[in-house]
């Protein structure tokens, strides 16, 4: 059975999480990409194949003119719409593209949400190239949050205190990104969590959550986040609710939501796994083939009624971030190591010699550190015991 998977540059999900899934499947793996030199050096062995795969019409006729396919699939955000539309031109189950479309445009989101009556959220687009100062003529909430339409990992995502200040920080985006919409949107307070889900069409799957901590405001970059087994039930109904509104039922999906006085609000919804190595975590915590069933609704499998998870797992992942611009000089190498009954994993994501600005993103991390066991209390201080002994320095 071939497989085409849709990727831009190289991720741990695929590397270490599907890819490998797709061998123990048995499955002929084809990866569509633009940048297929680090898909050739990553994945040595793979079919990789180079495609504008931002264009469904130019994925649509790479496959054509390949190999028949069995499942069309994606882990990447920015890629779900041109998979779903290749997945149904070739007839093959797959997520609906215009709820693709409407999770990944954060504008169409809120206007959705809205329109079916499941949230509210005073938000307003800023299309690209449009002068900010239009704004002013609107009754803009403060505090409020500035974000790209369809941005990822929190890239250009800042908060917005006063009302002198939103439009030099629009500005500021427009000047990185002059090809971006923007979406301003009301701040919505509140704990940050996530919700981890997976579905056939059929049976939907709630495999936990995580509970975010964040960087210091006004940026949003996230530094910790801890395993939640399951969130409190009338949390759940109340995102699923949401999901449904928004056509959310099939193969994975991360959604990032606040609770603030026990009501439940989506910041955001990931038509993916999630990233940053907690998937990783998430099939190890579960003790299921996470990787497995995702691929096998894309082949058209049902998802068992039961996926037989375990429920005693603890976990906390950890982001050491550059807080400057500048040289790596110093971080210590990748471990593995079992401290306690602890199992810890850290792999470095900047190269000892690397220079790099500063973002204010997820692209600041220097390393990640996955910690996982059975008490919670124990994990937390193990993974705080090998940070402490650490060293990073970055030399301007």
């Amino acid at each position: 059975m071939r497989l085409y998977l849709l990727a831009l540059n190289p991720t741990d999900s695929v590397s270490e999480g599907f890819l490998p899934a797709a061998a123990r499947l048995g499955l002929d793996v084809t990866v569509l990409t633009d940048q297929p030199g680090p898909h050739l050096r990553r994945h040595p062995g793979t079919e990789v194949l180079e495609c504008d795969v931002r264009d469904f019409r130019a994925v649509i006729t790479r496959v054509a003119t390949h190999h028949p396919p069995d499942a069309v699939f994606t882990n990447s955000d920015h890629l779900q719409t041109q998979a779903a539309l290749a997945a149904e031109y070739f007839g093959l189950p797959g997520k609906s593209w215009r709820t693709a479309l409407r999770t990944k445009d954060k504008a169409h989101l809120r206007r959705h949400l809205a329109a079916t009556g499941a949230d509210t959220v005073w938000s307003a687009e800023l299309p690209a190239g449009h002068d900010p100062a239009v704004l002013t003529g609107l009754d803009v909430p403060h505090p409020c949050v500035v974000k790209p339409r369809e941005g990822v990992a929190s890239e250009d995502v800042v908060l917005v205190g006063a009302p002198g200040d939103l439009l030099p920080r629009c500005r500021e985006i427009q000047a990185r990104r002059p090809d971006a919409a923007l979406v301003v949107e009301e701040y919505l307070a509140g704990e940050l969590h996530t919700l981890e889900t997976l579905g056939d069409g059929r049976v939907r799957h709630v495999l936990g959550g995580f509970h975010t901590e964040l960087s210091p405001p006004p940026y949003f970059i996230e530094e910790r986040l801890t395993f939640v087994r399951a969130h409190p039930e009338p949390v759940v109904a109340q995102v699923l609710a949401q999901l449904d509104a928004l056509g959310v039922h099939f193969g994975a999906c991360h959604t990032e939501f606040v609770v603030h006085e026990g009501r439940a609000r989506i910041i955001e919804v990931n038509y993916r796994a999630i990233g940053d190595q907690c998937d990783l975590v998430l099939a190890q915590l579960l003790g299921i083939p996470l990787f497995e069933h995702i691929l096998r609704t894309h082949l058209g499998e049902p998802l068992p009624a039961d996926l037989g998870a375990r429920t005693d797992g603890a976990a906390r992942l950890e982001y050491p971030c550059a807080h400057r611009a500048g040289t790596l000089t110093a971080a210590p190498a990748a471990a593995d190591l079992t401290v306690d009954g602890v199992r810890l994993t850290y792999r470095p994501l900047r190269e000892v010699g690397e220079r790099h600005e500063l973002y204010h993103t997820n692209r600041d991390f220097v390393g990640v550190l996955r910690a996982t066991g059975t008490d919670q209390r124990t994990v937390d201080r193990v993974a705080a015991g090998f940070l402490a002994a650490q060293r990073w320095e970055i030399t301007p």
